[in-house]
């Protein structure tokens, strides 16, 4: 199909049909779900991710669950300081590197992620009850392609244009 006729037709087309407008979609319902389930438990859905990651991965640097919770460093940091307040985590200088300081789990930030899990998990298995096994591992495949392709798309979209 020629770029004209593709773009009457989507221009044309409900804007719900749209791929992209659907995953938005899917990604908005579930950041809603999450945030009031972990809303009562007072926490954000980033200081949830970070007590996932180190319940799952040990003691990790504020740049490594930056990475892990998909925000920046300087998001990361407050998100530490305000979690080591609350006493969800202690931070001690790493061993290796001087200037770098290790986030772990405190006995009361993993019994607040064990009680914030169990409502959370109930979503994951309405979800996974929703398809059979197969619907359910194609789902999971799809979804890894279609962010590879929005990872793709986004850096080439952020690379200058070449002159």
């Amino acid at each position: 199909m020629d770029l004209l006729l593709e773009w009457e037709y989507m221009a044309h087309a409900p804007v719900e049909h749209d791929l992209c407008t659907r995953i938005r979609r899917s990604e908005q319902s579930l950041m809603a779900h999450h945030e009031a389930v972990l809303r009562s438990y007072g926490l954000t859905m980033t200081q949830y991710t970070v007590l996932l990651a180190l319940s799952r991965e040990g003691g990790m640097s504020g740049s490594q669950l930056a990475r892990s919770c998909g925000v920046t460093q300087q998001s990361m940091s407050s998100v530490l300081t305000n979690m080591e307040t609350k006493r969800l985590i202690d931070r001690q200088t790493s061993p290796v590197h001087a200037k770098v300081q290790i986030a772990t789990l405190t006995d009361q930030g993993r019994t607040l992620l064990d009680r914030a899990y169990q409502e959370v998990i109930v979503l994951e298995r309405a979800l996974t009850d929703a398809f059979t096994p197969a619907e359910h591992a194609a789902l999971c495949e799809l979804l890894e392609r279609a962010t590879a392709v929005l990872i793709q798309q986004t850096r080439h979209a952020s690379s200058p244009p070449s002159a």
